[in-house]
């Protein structure tokens, strides 16, 4: 990760509202947008349906490119995240991640061998498919 100011940057989180929730999947609300991501869950989920909850999205990043401009977004808006595109906030090399700010933070793992996060930079407009199976990892109390 190029980053002149610091090396270490925090794992973002995200905090919703648990809106539905089914065997190993969730959906996720995001306060003050129409966000509805429909997640996998890996663990039971320490809260109720309806409740706050927070923890970090973990998704599997297709080549990522970098862009010149754009605005930041999951898509789609209901459903599992398919395409994101926002600005990098961080990341961790060893792990092959990139913490990127698109509406939601979420944790991408880098699946083309041929990108490193190193290759990448803090404030970086990048865009990229999702695989499909994005993760949502509560934070336990």
């Amino acid at each position: 990760m190029t980053d002149h100011s610091t090396a270490t940057h925090a794992v973002p989180t995200v905090s919703g509202k648990l809106l539905e929730l089914t065997e190993g999947e969730m959906v996720l609300g995001i306060p003050d947008t129409d966000y509805r991501m429909k997640l996998v869950l890996e663990i039971e989920s320490p809260v109720a349906v309806g409740q706050k909850i927070t923890g970090t999205i973990h998704a599997t990043a297709r080549r990522v490119d970098v862009i010149p401009a754009g605005g930041r977004y999951v898509e789609p808006v209901f459903g599992r995240p398919r395409r994101v595109q926002g600005r990098i906030v961080g990341g961790h090399g060893p792990s092959r991640t990139l913490y990127v700010k698109a509406g939601p933070a979420l944790i991408c793992t880098l699946s083309d061998e041929r990108q490193s996060p190193e290759q990448f930079s803090i404030g970086q407009m990048v865009s990229f498919d999702v695989e499909a199976g994005a993760v949502f990892k509560p934070q336990l109390a």
